[in-house]
């Protein structure tokens, strides 16, 4: 029915007719997607803000505005497509050679972009599902430290030494996040063999007891001290193991706390903290006899040679 009205009115007005009603339907074309992009993204906001308020998070409101700044960007380029390719079919382009055209370009680009777009998908899915929020301690394959930022595509790291890490999107297999719920502040303490186990547990029992009723390090623990026992006999110490549960980035400071407070007790009831001992072996020679060592004790005089008469 339309046709037949273009064709009625290219008729009676002409060429000039004809035109004049096919630069109509692009300026209706172009209206409508502005108007199409204003509205969904409008729409796209008001979500996001309605669901920001809800939220008591800081981090998890960054994450949103992220995602509905990369929904509102998506919106905008797949409405201005298709605009486009209606606009060229109006006045008289064959849609298909470019498309075509931009299929094998698109390819092309696609083979020296392909890292470039998955970082954007691993982003985009990193954000979606929550993996990494900004102030988060996180391992990322051989790169570890403090989440400064996290975008489409990159996240950027700051480890202990002040080192900045870029590490792309698309290269994160794995991410091991240290800093969501609650940690274990986990140590391993080595006696020395004569020492009794069950009095040294008892002592790391009260040191924990003494962190815990500690006003600097009480919110910081969420339950008493976790003994798993006899971790292990090492060359020349008992292994304990034991692990507090404590509030997520707390876990490094506790650790160093306890061992800090622990070696004082040690040391005020005696208990040896063994250090590496070595034997030193002189060798035999092939009748089996072991050669002689001359030593002499610190301190003494030394021998001294007869004297002729």
């Amino acid at each position: 029915m339309t046709q037949e009205l273009l064709a009625q009115a290219a008729l009676l007005w002409g060429p000039l007719g004809g035109a004049t009603l096919v630069g109509l339907r692009v300026l209706l074309i172009i209206a409508a997607s502005v108007v199409l992009i204003h509205v969904l993204q409008g729409a796209i906001r008001r979500l996001r803000i309605r669901l920001a308020s809800r939220m008591e998070d800081r981090e998890a409101v960054r994450r949103a505005e992220t995602l509905g700044r990369v929904c509102r960007y998506l919106t905008a380029v797949v409405i201005s497509l298709i605009a486009g390719m209606l606009v060229l079919a109006e006045i008289g382009i064959s849609v298909a050679p470019i498309l075509g055209a931009a299929g094998v370009v698109g390819l092309a680009v696609g083979f020296g972009a392909q890292s470039l777009v998955k970082d954007y998908f691993t982003g985009f899915f990193l954000l979606l599902e929550d993996q990494i929020r900004q102030g988060d301690v996180v391992k990322l394959g051989a790169h570890g430290g403090l989440v400064e930022d996290v975008t489409l595509r990159y996240v950027r790291l700051r480890d202990y030494d002040g080192n900045v890490h870029f590490v792309p999107n698309g290269e994160i297999k794995t991410v091991v996040n240290m800093s969501r719920g609650h940690a274990q502040a986990v140590m391993d303490v080595g006696v020395a063999y004569r020492e009794n186990t069950d009095e040294v547990m008892a002592v790391m029992r009260e040191v924990g007891a003494q962190m815990r009723a500690a006003p600097d390090f009480a919110p910081k623990l969420l339950d008493e001290l976790e003994i798993a026992g006899v971790e292990s006999w090492g060359d020349s110490a008992v292994v304990l193991r034991c692990r507090f549960k404590c509030v997520a980035l707390e876990q490094w400071n506790v650790r160093r706390e306890y061992l800090r407070r622990l070696k004082h007790a040690f040391d005020a009831l005696g208990i040896e903290i063994p250090f590496p001992h070595l034997t030193v072996y002189a060798g035999q020679d092939k009748r089996g006899a072991a050669p002689e060592w001359p030593l002499r004790l610190v301190g003494a005089q030394p021998p001294q040679a007869p004297r002729g008469d």
